[in-house]
């Protein structure tokens, strides 16, 4: 079944459309997209009822709550660089049906919890751990996994359509925990969600093998992750993109706590936070089209969109209505999943395919990972200072990192400039003599 015309004749759609959607040709990344649909609108339900848990049922502090987040993305910073590994050497599909298997049982394991009553703060913090372990293997081969469906030439056109599922489901997701939480109680939430893995289960074994654009796995030998370290780092395309998001990822991209928190701020409960991760995942759905949209990410694209990023975050720390916040939230989204997969396409482009997963890892250790560091330091920036002033410093960091990329990258740019001036009056030179004995 097409959900676009046929390359070799018959109506065609618009070519925007056409551009936007093209990835969806492929019948393996087309089961993949709307598995993923499903088991993303899922994730978002439990990570929405796991915040209201914490703070609202719980009555956890603002600290619980970047504890919270620190646990469950704490893994990827530790144990990231192994997953990357694993997703080199191993059978990325075979990879990721373990661990969606996984992710199945902690979801499943919450939800009794709930629903049991037993539920304390100490078991939420376990099980977020757990999930972190799960998903410093399972990040790095599914974000690697992509260009296997798709092949080089659609890569950045699905990583933007996963933006869109991401986002599509931050839009479902949250809406349908929102209304779960207040009618029939938080523990369908975490059932729903385990139920939701089941649908990225079956696309991946409905997949056709043959299909896929596979490398050889990567031999096992000594020193593999130290050189993908060595790679990322060696590698300016690769080291601008990590240490932005790293900055970013630590200071600015910790909605898990600051979320809950201006739903506290507006004396509201758990159904105004849903409204505000909605709010924020419409924009980013837009961000995602937009994304898709486009032939081939840059640089230059990259720093601009960081820079509305950061600029857009202030915005909404300085709102001073629920309403104006709401409105904010939206171009907000937008921006930041411009900013991540900008960087996400610009990574697997620039990555040899024996090292992707490696340097897919180190992107999962500076987004993910770097939550352990920076959620506490929110929470505790927010409960001294206030989440308005948090969420304001965290804009001013991202818009610094915008500027200091752009001079970087005109360094960069320069001096790749000078470099071919000096090798061309080099060739040049060497050439001289043999025309001179010519004449």
């Amino acid at each position: 079944m097409s959900y676009l015309p046929a390359k070799g004749g018959g109506r065609r759609g618009p070519a925007f459309l056409e551009r936007m959607f093209r990835s969806l040709r492929t019948r393996n990344y087309r089961l993949w997209f709307f598995g993923q649909t499903v088991s993303q609108s899922g994730s978002w339900m439990q990570a929405v009822a796991q915040s209201a848990l914490v703070l609202f049922q719980l009555h956890g502090s603002a600290v619980d709550l970047g504890i919270t987040a620190a646990l469950q993305f704490g893994p990827v910073l530790v144990l990231g660089a192994i997953g990357g590994l694993v997703a080199d050497r191993f059978d990325k599909r075979k990879v990721l049906l373990a661990t969606q298997a996984a992710f199945t049982a902690q979801a499943l394991v919450l939800g009794v919890l709930v629903a049991s009553g037993a539920v304390q703060l100490w078991m939420v913090w376990v099980l977020a751990f757990v999930m972190g372990a799960i998903n410093s293997v399972d990040n790095p081969a599914r974000q690697s996994f992509v260009v296997e469906m798709v092949g080089p030439e659609d890569l950045a056109n699905a990583v933007g359509l996963n933006s869109v599922i991401v986002n599509a489901s931050r839009v479902v997701g949250p809406a349908i925990a929102g209304i779960l939480i207040v009618t029939t109680g938080m523990s369908w939430t975490f059932m729903l969600n385990a139920a939701s893995f089941f649908a990225v289960l079956v696309a991946l074994y409905a997949m056709r093998p043959g299909e896929l654009h596979r490398l050889p796995p990567v031999a096992g030998a000594k020193g593999q992750i130290r050189a993908g370290l060595r790679y990322a780092w060696a590698t300016w395309e690769l080291r601008v993109p990590l240490i932005m998001m790293a900055v970013i990822g630590t200071l600015a991209y910790n909605f898990s706590v600051v979320l809950p928190l201006f739903a506290h701020l507006f004396h509201r409960g758990a159904g105004t936070y849903s409204a505000l991760t909605t709010a924020m995942g419409v924009g980013a759905l837009i961000g995602g089209l937009i994304a898709a949209s486009r032939r081939r990410p840059s640089y230059r694209l990259l720093v601009v969109v960081t820079f509305a990023f950061g600029v857009l975050l202030a915005a909404v720390a300085v709102a001073s209505s629920l309403a104006l916040m709401l409105l904010f939230l939206v171009p907000m989204g937008a921006a930041s999943v411009l900013f991540i997969a900008t960087a996400n396409s610009l990574l697997q482009l620039h990555s040899s395919g024996a090292m992707r997963g490696r340097v897919m890892a180190l992107w999962a250790m500076v987004f993910l990972g770097s939550t352990p560091i920076g959620a506490p330091l929110t929470g505790l920036c927010a409960a001294h200072f206030g989440v308005r002033f948090t969420l304001a410093l965290g804009g001013v960091a991202t818009v610094l990192t915008a500027g200091v990329a752009a001079l970087a990258l005109r360094r960069i740019r320069d001096e790749r400039r000078l470099a071919a001036a000096i090798a061309r009056e080099n060739r040049g030179v060497t050439r001289r003599p043999e025309v001179a004995a010519g004449v």
